[in-house]
């Protein structure tokens, strides 16, 4: 398997994997090293590798130039100005100390003026230093989104077409100089290719080893629609040159999968796709529905030892501003006595602070409890202790298609919820009966919503007893999606469990974050 990431962290990744080697097939999971040290070590009989990845050609050639228009004083993007920095700091330091000295011994007058003077000198250096500095960081700071940047990108889009991505967003080459000599070496039976990056990696080793004279099986599992995702970098040639790279690729994918019906139904429409990509949601694995082999801690305990029935409003996942958290802040003022959790991935974020800082201005900064991520499979038993789940993300492209990873960990902790009419989450509500859709970003809307909720918790519980609900809402449910898919490709290599002890046809993956 492949990923662009560490591993830790991508649960699908995770599960998919592990449970893929569980139905007997021979899997290795290639990953990125963070700070590019090498490591090794088994998710169940998965073999997971994290491969040294530099990322130099993700740089543009103008961090590696002097600016003369923009930042004429600028240092060159040498490391230099760090290094002058740390110099100026250490000098000052020095006289510190000499000052000191002076002033216990009582060295002569000469010496005191001299001090002085210098100490002077290293004022107007810091100062010089630091106004350098900051038109360095003027310089890097610099956004590929200008009319120059808009004109770039629509010439090579019309002079390379689909191959525009080599000018556009040729970062993508490091992945492929730092996984494809691996994969080749490994000679894989099928490559399972997550999400875009790793197209491109698996489709071109499928046409070298087709080369050699071997065919190797491409799974293509899409988690996202890229036209619609919002850009991880601020420039006007990400996005095209991601969705060049993919429109290239897609041709040698012998099978799609993606995380839900609605994107499956885009991305058939999108690259004319001859089927419909199997769906594989991002269901939890049985040990994440019972706390696995440690028992997960209790979620209002963390929060302060709330009582069992004090209203408790959990969010779990990513904090970001398009995950709408700030409505949930906006409404305690209206919901006396209820209580916020954010489970959140990096509860010091300036964004994480901001929603605190306004909790407090409303007079309701004791009932907002930040928390950090508990290990994947305690996730579901420690959401249980809440009395709701809310999921407020804003009207995103792909937050129209999907249902979410913290939707189904809610669902398993047999919570109500309390989601945003985004398209598909919230048809799956109303559908099922298990809580109330709100309008995004409506805090009235919220509120009407959370006290329906809470008003009457153990109806919107009672839709959890529907026949075969949460049981399709598992993994294991999954995992037999998964299987089938690699068993159409290589019928002629069955998995060890099904194949009476032969060899399993070795698999490599890719994927994203969760």
């Amino acid at each position: 398997m492949l990923v662009d990431n560490a591993v830790d962290g991508d649960s699908r990744v995770q599960k998919a994997a592990r449970s893929a080697a569980d139905a007997g097939w021979e899997v290795v999971l290639l990953g990125r090293a963070p700070g590019g040290v090498p490591r090794t070590w088994t998710l169940g009989a998965a073999e997971v590798r994290l491969l040294k990845v530099p990322l130099p050609m993700a740089k543009r050639p103008h961090e590696f130039r002097r600016s003369w228009l923009r930042a004429p004083l600028a240092y060159p993007p040498t490391g230099v100005a760090a290094h002058r920095a740390q110099e100026v700091r250490a000098w000052r330091a020095d006289l510190r100390v000499r000052r000191a000295e002076l002033t216990t011994a009582g060295r002569p007058a000469l010496r005191w003026q001299l001090l002085r003077a210098e100490e002077r000198l290293s004022g107007l250096t810091r100062r010089w230093v630091s106004l350098r500095q900051r038109q360095l960081g003027r310089a890097r700071a610099r956004k590929l989104d200008g009319p120059w940047d808009r004109a770039f990108t629509r010439f090579w889009q019309r002079v390379q077409g689909g191959g525009a991505w080599r000018r556009l967003e040729p970062g993508l080459w490091d992945y492929e100089l730092g996984y494809g000599p691996v994969v080749d070496k490994l000679r894989p039976d099928l490559i399972h290719a997550n999400d875009f990056r790793m197209l491109g990696v698996g489709a071109r080793a499928k046409i070298r080893a087709a080369a050699e004279g071997r065919r190797v099986a491409l799974v293509w599992d899409a988690h996202e629609y890229l036209p619609g995702v919002q850009p991880w970098r601020d420039n006007a040639r990400w996005l095209p040159g991601n969705m060049a790279h993919e429109r290239e690729f897609v041709p040698y994918a012998d099978a799609t999968m993606t995380v839900s019906g609605g994107l499956a139904d885009l991305l058939q429409a999108e690259h004319g796709l001859a089927e419909r990509p199997a769906v594989v949601l991002n269901a939890p694995a049985v040990d994440e529905l019972t706390g696995g082999r440690a028992e997960a801690p209790d979620i209002r305990l963390r929060c302060g030892g709330l009582g069992p029935d004090v209203p408790l409003l959990v969010y779990s996942g990513v904090a970001a501003p398009k995950r709408g958290l700030a409505v949930m802040i906006e409404a305690l003022p209206e919901l006396t006595g209820a209580h916020v959790a954010l489970v959140v991935n990096k509860p010091g974020s300036d964004y994480v602070r901001g929603l605190v800082a306004r909790a407090g201005e409303l007079g309701a900064g004791d009932r907002v409890h930040v928390l950090p991520y508990v290990p994947h499979d305690q996730v579901v038993p420690f959401l249980s202790g809440a009395h709701v789940g809310v999921i407020p993300i804003q009207h995103w492209p792909n937050h129209e298609i999907a249902l979410i990873t913290k939707f189904f960990e809610y669902s398993h902790a047999r919570l109500p919820l309390v989601v945003s009419d985004v398209r598909t989450m919230a048809e799956t509500v109303r559908s099922t009966g298990q809580g109330e859709v709100f309008t995004a970003e409506d805090v009235s809307d919220y509120v009407r919503a959370v006290r329906a909720v809470l008003a009457d918790r153990e109806r919107y519980r009672a839709a959890y007893d529907q026949p075969g609900l949460l049981a399709n809402w598992t993994w294991a449910a999954q995992a037999e999606v998964l299987d089938g898919v690699y068993s159409r490709l290589l019928p002629e290599h069955p998995p060890r469990a099904a194949a009476g002890g032969t060899s399993p046809a070795p698999v490599l993956a890719a994927g994203v974050g969760r």
